[in-house]
């Protein structure tokens, strides 16, 4: 037998050896999750291993290793995008700030996905059996029970920078003083009522979760029960398994968030979905950016909300200001409008990455989205932030202090406001150079971060759940983190020596009053 036979042989043991079964639970129906999910699968597949994807949005790419449990009818259903409307933001009749509001539509979202017949039906199936669990997190914890089901270990996945409901999970939330809540329009250092209304928010948070408790934990039995009848296994309380987590993987970096004290088991991978190989442009799209003599300008608000939600008179302001620009402007917008001017090209569907890595873009103007805000900084182009919801506002002010960025708030007014804002940033340099600086942070890595990924889901897996990077901080209550037993037994010395001292003066005060009396 020659060396290469030899090889060859122990490559086959060697990759048999090392691939697991992993379940890949991201069924949310929204574009961006779906991309953040097969980012997982891809560099699972990649590895070797064998994945269960359960998803809204199929991935479009066969591999013998991949099985997909799809729940596409769930889109179809989704009255939350019915709130997803450009006139209803401007008006401020939809406030997507409220917390409550928030958790308890995501568990309406989570509980159609999970019983969704074909979700329920692969529930049932007793032959099903994994090594570990990949579950999204999204203001819920009701894919942890998958976990509880396959009797494995799991990892939570974030699609946001830390907050205060994640870390909690794993460890405990950061300092509300310099650690302002996802969801806050604010950015470190804060001011006096900033601090106190963070303060404020971290109790507020922690009553919406105890008030949504009940309604998780019926949704938790209702959904995974019969699976655990079947199995005849006890099914752990939510409350058990929600912490029960080995780690916590964020879709966040140092480059496009803040410095922050973290737990060793949340584990930075932004930039994990994108391709190491950025895909062609459509020959129509290479030729228009390759030919634009001044750049170009690239323009979307995400694949949220949609164009057909924008008032007329604000899409046609925006044509007007885009017509008197001279770079070229490719704005992704879902339908098709009149009276376009010339150097403007409207595509229903963009390739945003490739778009982002061609060398000719000069500038995105964007919602601020993580991950929209994680490929400007990974191809090096500034942006212009147009905010909408959730944690676009925090991702854009972080932008605009780290220097590559400019904010323009959503309005009437925001096309005037817009132009202002696109002159500053093509005629100034620094924009330009801030984030070229900061994607060589971003690429400034011990590992890609896919290979990350890779190694901690296979570190969890090899280590039985890795038990030694669990905080102690999820085991011990509130009062004695905050050292308030202690605090109580001070109190209560302090007490008790005034009332001694108190009982002391009167009894010397009536020796005294009896000696002058004798």
């Amino acid at each position: 037998m020659n060396n290469w036979t030899l090889f060859l042989l122990s490559s086959i043991c060697l990759s048999h050896v090392c691939a697991y079964k992993i379940l890949v639970v991201f069924p949310y129906p929204g574009t961006s999750h779906s991309i953040l999910g097969e980012g997982y699968v891809r560099h699972l597949l990649r590895a070797g291993h064998q994945v269960t994807y359960l998803t809204a949005i199929p991935y479009k790419k066969p591999h013998p290793n991949l099985k997909q449990v799809v729940v596409a009818s769930v889109v179809e259903k989704f009255e939350f995008f019915k709130t997803l409307d450009f006139e209803k933001f401007i008006s401020k009749e939809v406030d997507l700030t409220d917390m409550q509001v928030m958790y308890e539509t995501m568990i309406t979202v989570a509980n159609r996905s999970l019983t969704h017949e074909n979700i329920q039906k692969f529930l049932m199936d007793t032959n099903e059996k994994y090594d570990l669990v990949v579950a999204e997190w999204l203001y819920h914890h009701l894919y942890s029970g998958f976990a509880a089901i396959y009797n494995c270990p799991y990892v939570w996945s974030s699609s946001m920078e830390p907050h205060t409901a994640v870390l909690s999970l794993i460890d405990e939330p950061g300092n509300p003083a310099y650690f302002p809540d996802h969801m806050s329009p604010v950015s470190p250092p804060l001011t006096f009522s900033q601090r106190a209304y963070e303060l404020y928010y971290l109790f507020y948070l922690r009553r919406v979760l105890w008030s949504i408790r009940g309604l998780e934990q019926k949704t938790y039995e209702e959904v995974f029960g019969p699976a655990a009848a079947k199995r005849g296994i006890t099914l752990p309380t939510l409350e058990e398994v929600k912490y029960n987590s080995s780690l916590m993987f964020g879709n966040s970096h140092i480059s496009s968030g803040d410095p922050q004290r973290l737990p060793i088991n949340h584990i930075p991978i932004a930039g994990y979905h994108i391709q190491d190989v950025v895909p062609a442009l459509p020959e129509n799209l290479q030729k228009i950016m390759d030919e634009a003599p001044y750049g170009v300008i690239y323009f979307s608000m995400g694949s949220m909300m949609k164009s057909s939600t924008m008032p007329t008179k604000l899409k046609r302001d925006f044509l007007d200001v885009f017509g008197t620009l001279k770079e070229t402007v490719i704005w992704k917008l879902e339908e098709e409008l009149t009276d376009v001017p010339k150097n403007v090209i409207m595509v229903k569907w963009a390739p945003q990455p490739s778009i982002l890595a061609h060398p000719n873009c000069k500038l995105f103007v964007t919602h601020g989205g993580l991950l929209s805000t994680t490929e400007t900084i990974h191809y090096g182009v500034p942006i212009i932030g147009i905010p909408l919801f959730a944690d676009q506002f925090i991702n854009v002010m972080r932008a605009v202090r780290k220097g590559f960025a400019l904010q323009v708030d959503l309005g009437y007014d925001t096309p005037a406001n817009l132009k202002v804002a696109i002159e500053e940033i093509v005629s100034n340099p620094k924009y330009t150079q801030k984030v070229k600086d900061l994607s060589f942070i971003y690429h400034h890595r011990e590992t890609k971060p896919g290979h990350t990924l890779v190694h901690w889901i296979e570190h969890v897996i090899e280590t039985n759940g890795a038990p030694h990077l669990r905080s102690p901080a999820l085991h011990m209550p509130f009062y004695q983190k905050m050292y308030l037993d202690l605090l109580g037994i001070v109190l209560l010395g302090l007490i008790v020596l005034i009332k001694a001292v108190q009982i002391l003066l009167r009894l010397a005060k009536k020796s005294d009053v009896k000696k002058k009396r004798s």
